[in-house]
């Protein structure tokens, strides 16, 4: 257990060197990138607002694509809340490094006290490399000035989609991954930029209620009519 959040910290913690090039590049100080990972700290969500801003959006819009990014921890918290029943005087510290990798260690143990361990060990190891690597990569890229004449304006999304297919196991997600790709795409030419990453995320409910309605009618075909119900005797 302790290998596993040692292992999922360390590989997921060195990313952060690809946001900190991202961030530089796009416009933000070395001080700029590192207050972003230290205070925001989700992955997902800083990768979105940095390429947003690099693509000239506006900073609110940046920042609301980022943030519905991050609403997924919220749920990732009421699970852990009740699994690792923290002390209420560290549950501010322990939301802050509540994010896909902590809880997906911590998830996956038997029992309450190797579930914190995980939570504990993945979450210091992973904090603490993301902003280290963060600040390498802001100082690296601030060193070699235009980004994009190297090639590592890429960085970023490649990194992100690199985080993201792991995490696309059944249809249903795949789908909803498929759409949200084709809607942020085809809304680019026509949006400012920031605003097709908010309507790419109406593909999660699109296909969630599309698949809700082909239940519905499975469910109805296969329940039995009245005429189909078994009569009893009326002797």
């Amino acid at each position: 257990m302790v290998r596993d959040g040692l292992g999922v910290g360390v590989a997921v913690g060195l990313s952060g060197f690809a946001f900190g090039v991202t961030a530089a590049g796009s416009g933000l100080s070395v001080a700029q990138a590192c207050v972003l990972s230290l205070l925001v700290f989700t992955g997902a969500s800083q990768f979105a607002l940095v390429g947003a801003l690099a693509a000239g959006g506006n900073p609110l819009t940046a920042a609301a694509g980022a943030f519905f990014l991050g609403t997924r921890n919220a749920f990732y918290g009421l699970r852990l809340s009740r699994l690792l029943a923290v002390p209420r005087p560290v549950r501010p510290l322990a939301a802050h490094w509540v994010i896909d990798e902590t809880a997906a260690v911590a998830m996956a143990q038997k029992d309450r006290a190797t579930a914190r361990l995980g939570f504990t060990v993945t979450g210091l190891t992973l904090y603490v490399l993301w902003n280290l690597t963060t600040l390498l990569g802001a100082l690296g890229a601030e060193a070699i000035g235009d980004t994009d004449a190297w090639g590592l304006d890429a960085a970023g999304p490649a990194v992100f989609l690199a985080l993201l297919a792991p995490k696309l196991r059944t249809a249903t997600e795949r789908a909803a991954a498929a759409l949200a790709v084709v809607l942020g795409l085809g809304f680019l030419p026509v949006l400012p930029a920031g605003v097709p990453v908010l309507v790419a995320a109406l593909a999660a409910p699109a296909v969630l209620y599309v698949k809700g309605r082909e239940a519905g009618r499975r469910d109805g075909r296969g329940a039995p009519t009245s005429s189909e119900t078994p009569q009893g005797d009326d002797r």
